[in-house]
């Protein structure tokens, strides 16, 4: 039986945090859909189409792996996507106890789907797109938190924000 994992973010930027954490599923799964999550909510630093197009810069040497878009519940799409499996990181305790919550009310509205936190590498353990934004935002070097491609459209994104 293969294996089909939805690993859903908003990834606003993606981190080498993700994509330690993607390679890993696709070292588990069979095949990983990367869902990129379409949240009128927020106010993103880059648009749906930018995110998805980063995600797949840095995912294309793997070659169970995908990138898509999705709005409304995480275990509806799952479930059209035919994965069983939800991926989500965990770094600490903080997160651990909202996934958790998460978790069990994806178990409960669709039982047939389970979830799998997985820990990214230590050195990435602190690492998040709000942390990322922030640096970057600052003016700091965000080198070696992101993809060098990401670490230029971030210094861009910075430079025509200042200049606006």
């Amino acid at each position: 039986m293969k294996i089909r994992a939805v690993y859903p973010g908003t990834f606003d930027p993606v981190t080498n945090g993700h994509i330690d954490l993607i390679q890993r599923s696709a070292a588990l799964f069979d095949r990983v859909i990367v869902a990129v999550l379409m949240n009128t909510e927020k106010s993103p630093l880059f648009t749906v189409a930018e995110r998805v197009e980063m995600l797949e810069e840095v995912v294309e040497g793997l070659k169970n792996v995908s990138v898509t878009t999705f709005q409304g519940l995480l275990v509806d799409f799952a479930d059209q996507s035919k994965a069983t499996v939800i991926v989500r990181g965990i770094r600490a305790v903080s997160d651990y106890e909202y996934e958790l919550q998460m978790a069990l009310m994806n178990r409960r509205l669709s039982p047939h789907v389970e979830t799998v936190f997985l820990m990214p590498a230590e050195t990435y353990s602190y690492l998040s797109s709000r942390l990322v934004k922030e640096i970057s935002q600052l003016g700091g070097s965000v080198r070696g938190l992101v993809p060098s491609a990401v670490e230029e459209r971030l210094r861009f994104k910075q430079q025509h924000m200042v200049s606006s």
